[in-house]
């Protein structure tokens, strides 16, 4: 089915595109992303961005916001915004801020622990 893509600039028009076309094909993104990672734009970022799809995610990271904001706001399927965030990111254009579920320790250690405390 497809969706209604990134407006382009100038018209406001929206390309009706299936999704796979704005990713090329691809599936997965370069770099892992949560729903709720937040992400932003670079300093200097986008110059040369390699699509209108990108241009929407780097003109909407502006501000920095979660990979599910951008999805629901530039209008692609969670899956594709994944795969533009990615290619941003790696691009250099988009920075990555870290989320609390980054900073948490590992399960596996937890358990450890509580084990530990349990024999004591």
């Amino acid at each position: 089915m497809p969706v209604p893509g990134p407006e382009l600039p100038g018209d406001g028009a929206r390309l009706s595109v299936r999704p796979y076309v704005l990713t090329g094909g691809r599936t997965h993104a370069p770099v892992d992303l949560g729903l709720e990672t937040l992400v932003g734009t670079r300093p200097g970022a986008g110059p040369a961005v390699p699509s209108p799809a990108h241009r929407a995610v780097l003109d909407r990271c502006a501000v920095a916001c979660s990979v599910t904001e951008v999805a629901a706001t530039v209008g692609v399927p969670l899956g594709v915004a994944r795969v533009l965030i990615g290619d941003l990111v790696a691009a250099g254009a988009l920075h990555v801020h870290g989320t609390a579920t980054a900073a948490a320790p590992d399960q596996a250690l937890l358990a450890r622990v509580l084990d530990g405390l349990r024999r004591l």
